[in-house]
This record gives C-alpha cells, sequence and structure tokens, in this order.
C-alpha cells in the first residue's frame, strides 16, 4: 500500500472487490484517508453467475467518494423484484467486507442446513431422484439459489453413477467463515450456528480419523428414521430462521460498535438477487427489517417459530436416536431454548468465577447493580 500509492492523485479512489478482511479494509481506508485518496472497501457475491447476470455489491468507506462510482457498480450489478439495483452504500470504513464477511457465514450455514437435510433423506433410504422429488416439493414454499443448486447437484450423472457419489467428502474453506467466528467471539454475539456450520467443515477434512472411528467406535442402533417430509421442510425452515436471526444479529451489532448506521432492510433487499444466499425468505426480511433489527422482536418471526417448533424438536429428537449427526438442525433449536429462558444456568457460572477468582457478581434482589463478593469455602 505504501509503495503505490505515490503513483496516485489527490482524490483519486482505489476499490477492492474481494474477500478481504474489514480489519485491513478499515486500516487501509484510515491509511490512504491521510494521504487525501480515497478507499472503497466492496463485497462481492455472486459466483460465476454473478459475473455473467449481475452481483450484489456491498461498497463501504467514505459515501462521496461512492457517489462517484455509483453509477459503474449499479450498472453492473443484479437486479432485484423492482428492477432496483442489488448495491448499495453499507456504510463507513470496511462495513462493505464485513457485510460480505457474515453473507458467507450465512452461507456457510445454509450450505450445512440442506447437506443435513439431504443426509436425513438418503437415511430414510431415499435415491438420489426421490431426494430430488422432495426438495423441488420444497421450493413453493422454502426456495433459495442454494436449494436450486443442490437439485442440479443431486441430478448430475457421471456415466451410469451419481457425480455427487464420486466427490470426495472433505468439505474446504477460504477464511470467511473463520473470520466470522471469530468475529463473533470478539463482539460477544452468540452466533453458535455459523460456528457449528464452520467446525461442521473441519471435522469433515479428517477423513482418515474418521473412517478409523466408524471402524471402532459401534452403532447402537440401525436407522430407522421415519420423518415425514413435512416435519424435514419444517424443521429446515426453523433452522434457517434461527441462521438468518443470528447473522443478522451479528451485523447490528457491529453497526452499534463501529457505528456504522447500517440498514438491515436494505442490505436484505441487496441480498434478493444476484448473490449466493438470495432466497424468499431474504425477500420477507426487505419488509421485517423496516420496523426492527431484531428478527425475534417481529410478531410474524415469533408466529412461525412457534408454528415450527413442534417439527424442529420431532427431526432433531430422532436423528439423535438414530445417531444421524445434524449438528445445525441440533443447534438451532439448543440456541433458542438457551435464549427463550428467562432465568437461565449462568447463575452457578458466575458463582463458580467468583469462588475461585473473586471475579463477584450481581443479586436479583438488589437493582443497584452493585457487585458482591462471598466466601465459599463452608469448612
Amino acid at each position: 500500500m505504501k509503495i503505490f500509492y505515490h503513483f496516485l492523485s489527490n482524490g483519486d479512489i482505489i476499490m477492492d472487490g474481494g474477500n478481504s478482511n474489514y480489519k485491513k479494509t478499515k486500516e487501509r481506508f484510515d491509511y490512504l484517508k491521510s494521504k487525501n485518496i480515497n478507499f472503497i472497501g466492496a463485497g462481492v457475491s455472486g459466483g460465476e453467475e454473478g459475473a455473467l447476470k449481475g452481483p450484489s455489491i456491498m461498497p463501504g468507506g467514505d459515501k462521496e467518494a461512492y457517489k462517484e462510482i455509483k453509477p459503474y457498480l449499479e450498472a453492473i450489478a443484479a437486479k432485484d423484484d423492482n428492477n432496483l439495483p442489488c448495491c448499495t452504500f453499507i456504510g463507513l470504513e470496511g462495513s462493505g467486507h464485513f457485510v460480505k464477511m457474515i453473507h458467507n457465514g450465512i452461507e456457510y450455514l445454509e450450505m450445512q442446513l440442506l447437506a443435513e437435510v439431504y443426509t436425513i433423506l438418503k437415511n430414510q433410504n431415499n435415491t438420489p431422484n426421490q431426494i430430488v422429488d422432495v426438495l423441488e416439493s420444497w421450493k413453493e414454499s422454502a426456495n433459495s439459489y442454494l436449494l436450486e443448486i443442490t437439485i442440479d447437484i443431486l441430478r448430475k450423472k457421471d456415466g451410469e453413477d451419481w457425480l455427487l457419489d464420486k466427490i470426495m467428502d472433505k468439505a474446504g474453506n477460504k477464511g470467511t467463515g473463520n473470520w466470522t467466528t471469530i468475529t463473533t467471539a470478539e463482539l460477544g454475539v452468540p452466533s453458535t450456528m455459523i460456528a457449528s456450520a464452520l467446525f461442521a467443515r473441519y471435522i469433515s477434512f479428517y477423513k482418515e480419523d474418521r473412517i478409523k472411528a466408524s471402524n471402532k467406535i459401534l452403532k447402537n442402533v440401525k436407522s430407522n428414521l421415519k420423518l415425514k417430509n413435512n416435519d424435514l421442510l419444517e424443521a429446515y425452515q426453523f433452522a434457517r430462521i434461527i441462521n438468518h436471526y443470528q447473522g443478522f444479529k451479528l451485523i447490528n451489532q457491529a453497526s452499534e460498535s463501529y457505528n456504522w448506521e447500517l440498514n438491515l432492510s436494505e442490505l436484505s433487499r441487496i441480498w434478493t438477487n444476484g448473490c449466493i444466499i438470495k432466497s424468499d425468505l431474504m425477500v420477507e426480511l426487505v419488509t421485517i427489517f423496516k420496523t426492527t433489527n431484531n428478527l425475534l422482536d417481529s410478531d410474524i418471526v415469533i408466529k412461525r417459530i412457534n408454528a415450527l417448533k413442534p417439527s424442529i424438536k420431532n427431526v432433531v429428537s430422532e436423528c439423535i436416536l438414530n445417531e444421524i449427526a445434524i449438528s445445525n438442525l441440533s443447534e438451532s433449536i439448543n440456541f433458542l431454548n438457551s435464549f427463550n429462558v428467562a432465568n437461565s444456568s449462568a447463575n452457578l457460572i458466575q458463582a463458580q468465577r467468583d469462588y475461585f477468582g473473586a471475579h463477584t457478581y450481581q443479586r436479583v434482589d438488589d437493582n443497584s447493580g452493585k457487585y458482591y463478593h462471598s466466601n465459599w469455602n463452608n469448612n
């Protein structure tokens, strides 16, 4: 950075359209600003299809500098249902790359949920053609780009065999899921499902260890899943709602922490087309986020969660009893069960901390905010 800025003039604009770490983008933004050069960190999503038909673009940096390149970015961006460009000014500094990073975290989870659905359907002795029929029927109420490409993948043959069956079950990653998981810990936001999806990929890479474990650790049951397709669909829909809640909660927390003033409704809008996580659900979020920044404050969302809960509980319990790995479907209901508790067991954790480290605690019968310390050793 320090080498090539000498070739630039005051007011010039540099744009980084890669998957850069938002912290590095902020450093570059601040450094170049001191040299009177503008830096735009633009998240870009869409893959090969986005390159051909138009991507979703998430530029962050200086707003006046963005206005100068806005016509070019909007011209190449995908269009939403109202023919508006899927490109908008996100916010200051590294906010554009930040929201793209969270986009990828949500993407990790959406992919993992479909992989778990596939695992369940396969364990119910469905052929790829039968699985495709099930997923095709879901498009009416839960369609997404990732659902559509999963259907295409399941249809692909390699000679007389299914190509999917010939692909090594090691899922790679290029770092954005890792960054997202680190960031959610740094900001103190419980985006547990994104972390779980990342760790599922890490587990997949231990192929040799998994083979050894599968030969030594006996399964105590013979898979006897008898789940209805509608129950599985509703469990999938439930988990997707929790995924989007956690992802947007993380974005909103970053907005508050960094004073970015991010618009979740507008962000949802530019994710309705041109990007990997476009879906019918994302279209709904455009309207929901006009009245709240918290999905669990939406009456519409809460009503849907309450309706879907029986199915996710049934699917998860049956899979656990049949020793079928569904870490992210499971985490969706585990998270809600943890979150939907007025009085949790965290009081015991805090007491333990005070016992061994004198970390103090607050009392429920004292509203002053005062912190207490006790001598816990009764001897």
